[in-house]
């Protein structure tokens, strides 16, 4: 594990709250929370470079989910510039290829997977043990057994996301053997 992965992971275990913002109005009160890592869910091309400046000044580490970047083409280009220019702590990405090339520029990738069946579940195992991202995300969140099984079938760090909208199922996300929640609910960033 690289001393960014490990300084992220640590971040996570000591606040296990990530805001997930989706709407430009959320972005004060992610700024004023107490959350150490920010998901970046809305950005473009214009608002991108502006808002990584602010998170980073306010001692936050933010990681842009490339796959819903604007303006920039969604191809390993995208995460080059990612990389080279924006510079966040990493990248959120459901696409196997964006975390391959993420990782050769240096960056922190969480992989999202949308667990749905049986089916999902194995190709996201499956898929971990090949592409080796630095994170995985489960989505959605709400599913306590099936996030204890799939951290007893992968060694790698475990975030869920998705639907949350109380303290207890965040307990019991973390209770499942998640590190950490990712949620856009403004009233969670606080706890």
């Amino acid at each position: 594990m690289s001393a960014a992965s490990r300084s992220l992971t640590e971040r996570i275990v000591a606040n296990p709250i990530i805001a997930a913002i989706r709407r430009d109005e959320d972005v004060e009160a992610a700024l004023s929370a107490p959350v150490g890592i920010v998901f970046l869910l809305n950005a473009d091309i214009f608002n991108l470079a502006g808002l990584t400046e602010r998170f980073r000044s306010a001692g936050k580490e933010i990681l842009v989910h490339v796959d819903f970047l604007e303006g920039i083409g969604r191809d390993a280009k995208a995460v080059r510039y990612l990389a080279e220019v924006i510079r966040p702590s990493g990248i959120l990405t459901t696409k196997s290829q964006h975390v391959k090339v993420a990782r050769e520029y240096g960056l922190f990738v969480i992989q999202r997977f949308f667990l749905i069946d049986h089916q999902s579940y194995e190709m996201a195992v499956r898929t971990v043990h090949s592409v080796h991202p630095d994170m995985v995300e489960l989505m959605p969140a709400l599913m306590p057994a099936v996030i204890e099984r799939f951290c007893s079938a992968v060694s790698t760090p475990v975030i869920a996301g998705g639907l949350i909208s109380s303290k207890e199922e965040i307990v019991e996300i973390l209770k499942a053997g998640a590190l950490g929640a990712s949620t856009g609910n403004p009233l969670l960033w606080n706890l």
